[in-house]
């Protein structure tokens, strides 16, 4: 399997599930939450996270994600833009 190529100043976000999920938006906001490579990122407001929605800022293999995207069972690579990681 040929993994996407991470954008510049983005935080990458791996879902591996082992069965199909309707929506894409809960299930990010607790991966996003138990993250810790970007602690903005981790304390993010519900307002916020639908910010980076509307604002195409969430993409799933260069394209931009819908909060009612569902997700295919495996591993998933999801790409947050205008975030980085703060080592």
């Amino acid at each position: 399997m040929m993994i996407p190529e991470q954008p510049k100043n983005s935080i990458r976000i791996t879902l591996e599930l082992n069965q199909r999920a309707p929506r894409l938006d809960s299930l990010l906001l607790e991966a996003i939450k138990t993250q810790v490579k970007n602690l903005e990122l981790k304390h993010i407001s519900r307002s916020k996270f639908k910010t980076l929605f509307d604002e195409k800022r969430i993409q799933i293999k260069g394209q931009p994600a819908r909060p009612a995207s569902s997700i295919a069972k495996g591993t998933t690579y999801i790409d947050i833009l205008g975030f980085s990681e703060e080592e």
